[in-house]
C-alpha cells in the first residue's frame, strides 16, 4: 500500500491511500491522533489490525483524482531522522568506509509541491541535493539484529537531503551538521510504501532531476552498508520509534547545486515521484551541472559500482 497525508477540499488533513482510482480517504478506519504525524504513527502501530478495513476502502472508498489531491509530507515531523554519511560505492573506491550517521532536524521536513528555501545569508556556501531512500521505522526497536531487520521496518519513502557545503564536500562550518538542518532541507514523500511491496530495498533505482537535467541515477544495490546493517547499527545506539526515519545516504556522483526558481524532482522505483520548487532570496548563481564533473546520468551508473568481491 501507498500511504499519504493529504488536504481535502474542506482544508482538513486526512490520511489516505494512493490507488489506481486516485487518493482514497481512510480516516473512517483510523482513530485520529492529535496531529497528522500522530495519526500516521497510529496507522503504523495498528496496521495489521487495520488492514482489512483499509483494503475495503481501497476498493470501494471515495477517491479523489491524484492530480486534485494536495499531498503533504507523509510524516510531517518524524521523531528522529538518522541520515547516513555517504554509504555508496563511488568512482574508483575499493574499500568500504566506516558506517556512521548524523541527526537531521525533523523541523526541516516539507513535502510534495512545497518549496526548498535557501537561507538568507551571505556566507560563501553552496546548497546541494542528495536524493536518498529513507526507511520508515515501526517501533519501539532496540538492539535489533540484522537478521531480524524486517521486524523494525514499516515501509519506505523518498528523501532529499539538502546540504549546505563549503568548497569540496565538507558540510557547513567544516563538519557541523547544522548545514543539513535548515528549514525545508528535508523534503520527504510522496508516500510511504509499505514493506510488503518492497521485499528487497537494496534493489531500487533512485533518480533526481534539476530543471529536467538528470543528476542522480543510481541503484540502492550499491550501498556500502545495506538496510539490515543500518537498522542494526542505529538501534544499538538509539531506541527507534514508529515514524522515525533512517535515510540511507546517496551516490555523490550526481551531486549538484540548487538555485533560485528551479524545479526539482525525485523518483524511487516502487515508491513514486514528487517535485518541489527552489527559492533563493539572494538569487545566487553557481555553475550549472553536476558537482566536480562527476556524472551519474550515463547508463553505467544504474549498474553496480560495487567491487566484485563476492
Amino acid at each position: 500500500m501507498k500511504l499519504v497525508l493529504f488536504r481535502s477540499e474542506d482544508a482538513e488533513v486526512s490520511p489516505g491511500l494512493i490507488t489506481d482510482r486516485g487518493v482514497v480517504d481512510i480516516s473512517p478506519a483510523v482513530q485520529p491522533g492529535c496531529t497528522p504525524e500522530q495519526t500516521m504513527e497510529v496507522i503504523i502501530n495498528d496496521f495489521d489490525a487495520l488492514l482489512p478495513k483499509l483494503e475495503l476502502l481501497a476498493a470501494e472508498g471515495k477517491a479523489t483524482p491524484l492530480g486534485k489531491a494536495r499531498l503533504l509530507p507523509p510524516l510531517p515531523r518524524p521523531g528522529k531522522i538518522l541520515a547516513c554519511i555517504a554509504n555508496y560505492w563511488e568512482h574508483a573506491q575499493r574499500e568500504p568506509r566506516q558506517l556512521n550517521m548524523f541527526l537531521k532536524s525533523p523541523d526541516a521536513v516539507v513535502g510534495p509541491g512545497d518549496t526548498i528555501k535557501l537561507p538568507n545569508f551571505t556566507e560563501p556556501w553552496e546548497f546541494m541535493h542528495e536524493a536518498e531512500l529513507a526507511v520508515v521505522i515501526k517501533g519501539p526497536a532496540k538492539m535489533v539484529k540484522r537478521e531480524d531487520w524486517r521486524s523494525a521496518v514499516f515501509g519506505y519513502t523518498c528523501l532529499i537531503d539538502v546540504s549546505a557545503r563549503e568548497q569540496g564536500r565538507r558540510t557547513w562550518k567544516a563538519g557541523s551538521w547544522l548545514g543539513k538542518s535548515f528549514d525545508t532541507f528535508a523534503p520527504i514523500g510522496p508516500c510511504i510504501t509499505t514493506a510488503d511491496e518492497i521485499p528487497e530495498p537494496n534493489d531500487l533505482i533512485v533518480r533526481f532531476w534539476d530543471d529536467g537535467q538528470l543528476r542522480h541515477n543510481y541503484s540502492t544495490d550499491d550501498m556500502e552498508h545495506r538496510v539490515p546493517e543500518l537498522v542494526e547499527f542505529a538501534s544499538k545506539a538509539i531506541t527507534l520509534n514508529s515514524g522515525d526515519l533512517i535515510s540511507c545516504g546517496t551516490n555523490h556522483e550526481g551531486l549538484g547545486a540548487l538555485q533560485n526558481e528551479e524545479k526539482v524532482e525525485i523518483e524511487i522505483e516502487k515508491i513514486g515521484r514528487m517535485s518541489l520548487r527552489v527559492e533563493d532570496p539572494l538569487k545566487r548563481k553557481w555553475e550549472r551541472g553536476v558537482y566536480m564533473g562527476a556524472d551519474s546520468t550515463n547508463p553505467e551508473a544504474v549498474k553496480r559500482n560495487r567491487p566484485n568481491t563476492g
